[in-house]
């Protein structure tokens, strides 16, 4: 058995201009391992010095350096490089993983950390295939396109997927040509600072990626996301701070692309296969302890099979193991920080107060000695006849899910579309005709049809309503982080 107590404090620093350095006022803050409350990390917070320097490293690699004008085939073949050197050292960057976010190491091995190498083998390969347009006008003018790089990017991540998806971002960026400062959540540096030396290590040019550390106003993040030398941002987060960013970026008017909170509908009809729908919903409610913007946390089933999802539901819940994140056999680990601990739980009085009906979970696991001091709670299911209450409405982003009836499908589609969110929902039913009504008329960013969480990376991603700005994934990533150009020639 893999034992959660780390063998060695680690000392993380900023990578800026490449090279780790300490920061400039000498303030560090802790890291601690959600399974233990066990620190784990000193991490050197950027001061406004340190941000300043970052962003002006980046903009002088983008504006003097090789990055920005070097050949397409061979700007891919770096970051193509990165993927590569992500893939060899896969186990280390899991076992730290899961150790700064708390999930099961074979789900950091297994599926995040190749996921995030991809992330970056795509965008290389995509940046390369992607065509330009040209127009011609009858026989007197010829209209081409170019999509150049935009500069500077702030690339803010959240603690939940933060390796996986900083290369969600950083792919594209890299890919057009961009220069990066990146931020990962404050709980969860670990892994992302890293990437600095997997940069090196492929070739890419010093100051074209920079991890600087801190927190959000009054710190790091503010920092980046006002400071003049930085032309975009690409954030996700909560909604809340996704507005405070937008306010940030307004006076020197920053391109943005935000992926912000969701409460995704997952409605089950009657025709559906439960044998399917019932693992892939626990998944979705679940998967890292339910710490996921695409969780399928608001569950909308049938009346006439509410009971039978019901019982089999529960049933399944019962089945997880939740212990030692690096166990093998852990299915759900502890929630991030004890911050995040205490919101969580404070939902389990607000659903005491919503008259709603406890069907498991509620409390914390017994579990052995080594993590009586971790976040964890157990899978948390609760019926809620009311879909306007609380725990129907907010995110709760932990693993507490709501089961909400329904008689007819527009009511479904009513409840489901009740929120102030819109980033993805999930459908099942054996019936086609149904499966496309309803997919087009939840208003979601992405809907699943039985099936959760499939990702094609050529897809836009992104959100409706306050779930979100913009689109990334495929021809959007690669629209944001560029400028489109048109040239016009004369050929007569």
């Amino acid at each position: 058995m893999m034992s959660t107590t780390s063998t060695k404090l680690k000392e993380v620093k900023l990578y800026i201009d490449g090279e780790y350095v300490e920061s400039s006022s000498n303030s560090l803050f802790e890291v601690k391992n959600p399974a233990t409350q066990e620190v784990i990390a000193k991490v050197h917070e950027a001061s406004y010095e340190d941000v300043d320097r970052a962003c002006n490293a980046a903009r002088r690699a983008f504006e003097e350096g090789p990055w920005r004008t070097m050949t397409l085939s061979e700007r891919s073949a770096k970051i193509r490089r990165m993927a590569e050197i992500i893939l060899e050292r896969k186990e280390e960057i899991a076992r730290l993983e899961a150790e700064d976010v708390g999930k099961p190491y074979p789900v950091a091995l297994e599926r995040e950390i190749p996921r995030a190498a991809h992330n970056l083998k795509f965008f290389a390969d995509f940046m390369e295939q992607k065509a330009n347009e040209s127009y011609p006008m009858d026989d007197e003018y010829l209209n081409y396109t170019r999509y150049e790089p935009l500069g500077v990017a702030s690339l803010i991540t959240p603690w939940n997927l933060p390796f996986m998806l900083t290369t969600w971002k950083l792919g594209p960026c890299l890919a057009a040509g961009n220069t990066a400062v990146i931020k990962p959540a404050e709980t969860t540096p670990l892994t992302v600072s890293l990437l600095g030396e997997i940069a090196k290590e492929a070739g890419i040019p010093d100051g074209v990626v920079n991890v600087i550390h801190g927190f959000g106003p009054g710190s790091a993040g503010e920092y980046m996301t006002t400071h003049p030398e930085v032309d975009l941002i690409s954030f996700t987060g909560e909604t809340s701070t996704g507005k405070a960013i937008m306010k940030n970026g307004a006076a020197t008017l920053k391109k943005v692309s935000f992926e912000l909170g969701g409460k995704a509908a997952n409605i089950v009809f009657e025709d559906a296969n439960l044998e399917k729908a019932i693992p892939i919903s626990i998944q979705a409610a679940f998967m890292n302890s339910g710490q996921v913007c695409l969780a399928g946390s608001r569950i909308l089933v049938q009346r006439s099979i509410f009971d039978e999802f019901v019982d089999k539901f529960k049933q399944a819940a019962s089945e997880l193991k939740v212990g030692d994140p690096q166990e093998a056999g852990t299915d759900m680990g502890p929630v991030v920080s004890e911050e995040h601990y205490k919101k969580v739980t404070s939902y389990l009085k607000i659903a005491e107060e919503e008259n709603s009906t406890l069907v498991y979970g509620g409390k914390r696991p017994n579990l052995p000695e080594h993590l009586k001091n971790g976040y964890y709670l157990e899978p948390t299911i609760y019926i809620q006849e009311n879909p306007n209450a609380r725990i129907s409405q907010e995110e709760i982003f932990g693993p507490i899910v709501t089961l909400i009836p329904f008689d007819t499908e527009e009511e479904a589609l009513e409840i489901a579309n009740n929120t102030d969110y819109g980033l993805n929902g999930v459908i099942w039913t054996d019936n086609l005709q149904r499966a496309h009504r309803v997919s087009h008329h939840v208003r979601a960013g992405t809907i699943w049809v039985n099936c959760w969480f499939v990702r094609d990376l050529r897809v836009p991603f992104g959100g409706f309503k306050k779930s979100g700005v913009g689109r990334e994934g495929g021809s959007n990533s690669i629209e944001f982080f560029t400028e489109a150009k048109n040239i016009c020639i004369a050929l007569k």
